[in-house]
């Protein structure tokens, strides 16, 4: 049962961190935030690359998005490198690049076991090549003795929904072919689907695709789902109203990456924020509700004494001009029972100073519903983005933590 939300909670510790520079995430943050955790104290300075792109962008000499996303690479970009535990090689599968590694085989194994995985950065951010993943995707490779496959999909503003989902699930197939498995040594019963954020929304999609096609149904072992986003339809659940402007990842900026996804009006932000896309008058939402209706799927001790913000009369335009938002393609979370019940085996990783922490919780609890082997690894001290945050000079505890304890799940179920 995950009433109690755990398999892992972990404490906090009293480190005190400043960061200054361009981070996956934290670049929309334009002001000095200080949040403070327990006797932990998380310092996170202005940031100059935000102001760089903003500029470029009111100039008009390139998409903001396209701006800053080659800062953060240009700065973060990490070449193929092999080591003697792990070859590394750029390829691409059916068109679409990917990274992969691979790690040596077990002394009595002759095949391996595989994970393909799906970066974050808010469908715009971020690349399989920078040094953020291109650690964790070695490390994967290394301790589970396994190949990993990192997706280098297509991004916004070049592609919009559903591009995305269909780049990792074009070089899925491809990797799924029998001669593509044998050319890599991987044994096609232990392969599974992974992502972060933004690449845990397209994981879960992919899952979702995938649990359609009596083919392919059975080729995916497990998915393991890192602070994933799972829903547009409601931006007040308890953990957006308690991190709405928790840095790394406020609300305002969440929403702002849906927007973008979608290829929406930035005037809709703030309409979407209270709800008004959701309200009581858009009858196309009001039958998705249940599936995402927090006071019942959440255990009280994430509810505490939030309210449901559910708006009367809101903004019909919204949804008529964003259709995707109620697209199941787009949020997992608002699938329906029988889609669920056909899903492999799930971990699903949350973390409590994060906007998209009661997505993780209420989708747990729906796939658990429908008889899903699902385990939650809920860390209190955990805020979004942590897991790659692992080497000096943002070597966080709880960044370790939660790598290790979501490498440990692979090792022990793939």
């Amino acid at each position: 049962m995950i009433d109690h939300l755990t398999a892992t909670v972990t404490g906090l510790n009293d480190r005190t961190y400043v960061i200054d520079g361009a981070f996956i995430g934290s670049c929309n943050i334009l002001e000095k935030d200080i949040l403070t955790w327990g006797q932990g104290r998380v310092v996170y300075t202005r940031n100059p690359s935000t102001g760089e792109s903003n500029l470029i962008h009111s100039l008009g000499l390139s998409h903001h998005l396209i701006a800053l996303n080659f800062i953060i690479i240009s700065f973060g970009k990490k070449s193929a490198r092999s080591s003697p535990k792990v070859q590394v090689t750029d390829t691409d599968f059916d068109g679409v690049e990917v990274r992969v590694f691979e790690g040596s085989p077990k002394p009595d194994e002759q095949l391996r076991r595989s994970v393909i995985y799906i970066h974050g950065g808010g469908w715009a951010l971020a690349s399989a090549k920078i040094s953020y993943y291109d650690q964790l995707c070695t490390a994967m490779a290394e301790e589970l003795n396994a190949v990993i496959v990192s997706i280098e999909y297509r991004l916004v503003p070049q592609v919009f929904f559903p591009e995305q989902i269909y780049d990792v699930t074009r070089a899925t197939r491809y990797f799924l072919r029998p001669e593509v498995l044998d050319k890599y040594r991987v044994d096609p019963a232990r392969v599974a689907v992974s992502g972060d954020s933004a690449g845990g929304n397209l994981a879960a999609a992919l899952g979702q695709q995938f649990s359609y096609v009596d083919s392919l149904k059975n080729k995916l072992k497990l998915q393991a789902l890192i602070y994933p986003v799972l829903q547009a339809l409601d931006f007040n659940t308890p953990s957006y109203q308690q991190n709405a402007n928790t840095p790394i990842l406020p609300r305002h900026v969440m929403v702002k990456y849906w927007v973008d996804y979608f290829k929406g009006n930035y005037d809709f932000v703030q309409a979407m924020i209270v709800n008004n896309h959701t309200s009581l008058d858009v009858e196309k939402a009001t039958a998705l509700r249940a599936h995402l209706d927090w006071t019942s799927l959440l255990p009280p001790s994430i509810r505490k004494n939030y309210k449901p913000v559910v708006q009367i009369t809101g903004d019909a335009r919204i949804t008529q001009e964003i259709p995707q938002l109620l697209d199941a393609s787009s949020s997992p979370l608002i699938a329906e029972q029988e889609v669920l019940q056909r899903l492999p085996k799930t971990y699903i990783l949350t973390c409590e100073h994060d906007v998209l922490r009661d997505d993780g919780i209420m989708y747990a609890k729906r796939l658990e519903s429908a008889g899903v082997n699902v385990t939650l690894d809920h860390f209190e001290d955990g805020f979004h983005g942590c897991m790659i945050f692992t080497s000096w000079p943002t070597n966080f505890s709880v960044g370790i933590r939660t790598r290790n304890s979501y490498i440990k799940w692979l090792d022990q179920n793939l």
